[in-house]
């Protein structure tokens, strides 16, 4: 497998390393914690609905000059982030599977392939060609004699993988007590509280589950009053049932040696309200309303989850993907990884059109952009940019108020007009 071959490559041999220490006095080894929470529905409904719409972004190389103007260079982590990082995964694939890692492990390691070219002044640059988000059951950090900081990786198969730790996107959640990873204090995921409230949750259920099954199992007692052997009580049961099961008036006529008595079962069922704090605790853990989890919001609920959920994981995406893939000298040239979100398509069709408005008489969009957000197809001669004549540049705007005179075009408009 490419990955495989890949991570075989940069593997180093002939190094002697140790465990890293931290100040704290812990040694920063990860290793996977258990699946308890995700055996609760409303546990995997909350995470597959964050990475259901982190899944839905589109990651950009852009660059940013000094003038503030963004560019979109050409290249091939572009062309890996539209298509496929990986020849496993679509992009789409490749976001959500790293929201899952990150929630299930609170921390996530992405490794990028890539070779080194040389330009010609000398300097190095990366060509990359694929990236793998990793799901290692245990990562030791070591260091080399003069400092350098590596990752020993382990996986299921039995392989394992020294790689430095620079060459290694990753991702944490939670990133508190341990000086690496994300987590608690040895960098696994400290879900005791959040276990508490599922095991409260589970028990309601297994009481509910068992009071309906009692409720409808046991009707009465059928009292026979003679003295019988097991196989003569067996048919009279069975008589007894027979009748049951054909008593279309509801009356269960029997003879004098039996005596039914009617058992009535009322099982204590959890109020409405406990049911809803159990659930609402958990939705909190994660910042995913019940609007969302209905899939029922508006504008302004997809908003706060927006800023209150999925930001936080798309700030520390941007930032991880942009240190580990360009160098610092990259990075001073303004270079970085950005995830858009796509057309906003959440909006309501009100809200489109006020942002088409807005946004169309500033003229930062043309007729395409404004198609796609109305989900139309574009137009062949669609890079048009309208803008409404209402506005006046604000460097002329007190001339314009004050004397009343028409702004005179710039030179540049001038040109264009004479052509």
């Amino acid at each position: 497998m490419a990955l495989i071959d890949s991570l075989k490559g940069i593997v180093t041999k002939s190094k002697e390393f140790i465990r890293a220490k931290m100040l704290s006095g812990y040694m920063p080894v990860f290793s996977r914690f258990g699946n308890d929470i995700y055996a609760s529905d409303v546990v995997q409904n909350c995470i597959d609905i964050i990475a259901t719409e982190i899944s839905k972004l589109q990651p950009r190389h852009i660059r940013t000059d000094n003038n503030g103007i963004q560019t979109t260079p050409r290249g091939n982590l572009n062309r890996l982030f539209k298509f496929g990082p990986n020849e496993l995964m679509t992009t789409k694939d490749f976001l959500e599977k790293i929201v899952w890692l990150l929630f299930m492990n609170f921390n996530v390691f992405v490794y990028p392939v890539y070779t080194v070219q040389r330009r010609e002044d000398g300097s190095e640059s990366r060509s990359f060609s694929a990236m793998y988000p990793l799901n290692p059951y245990q990562v030791d950090f070591l260091q080399d004699p003069v400092g350098g900081l590596y990752v020993k990786m382990f996986f299921s198969s039995g392989e394992n993988f020294t790689v430095p730790y620079s060459d290694v996107i990753h991702i944490r959640k939670r990133y508190s007590m341990n000086e690496i990873m994300g987590g608690g204090l040895n960098g696994q995921p400290d879900n005791e509280a959040l276990l508490k409230i599922l095991r409260i949750n589970d028990t309601v259920l297994q009481g509910i589950e068992k009071g309906i099954k009692t409720s409808m199992s046991i009707r009465g007692v059928l009292k026979i009053a003679t003295m019988m052997d097991d196989d003569t009580q067996r048919k009279e049961r069975e008589r007894f049932e027979k009748l049951m099961a054909s008593g279309d008036s509801g009356i269960l006529p029997i003879d004098l040696k039996g005596d039914f008595t009617p058992v009535s079962i009322d099982p204590k069922m959890v109020d409405k309200d406990t049911m809803d704090f159990l659930k609402t605790s958990v939705q909190e853990w994660f910042g995913v309303s019940l609007p969302m989890l209905a899939r029922d919001y508006n504008d302004e609920q997809y908003q706060a989850f927006y800023e209150s959920t999925l930001e936080p994981i798309l700030i520390g995406l941007s930032q991880a993907f942009s240190k580990t893939i360009f160098s610092p000298r990259e990075l001073d040239m303004g270079n970085e990884i950005v995830f858009y979100q796509r057309d906003m398509m959440y909006l309501s069709t009100a809200a489109k059109l006020e942002l088409i408005k807005t946004a169309g008489e500033q003229g930062l969009l043309n007729d395409n952009q404004k198609l796609a957000l109305l989900g139309y197809p574009p137009l062949p001669d669609g890079n048009r940019i309208t803008q409404s004549l209402n506005y006046v540049d604000r460097a002329i705007i007190n001339i314009y108020q004050l004397n009343g005179t028409k702004p005179q075009p710039t030179k540049a408009v001038k040109e264009d007009a004479e052509e």
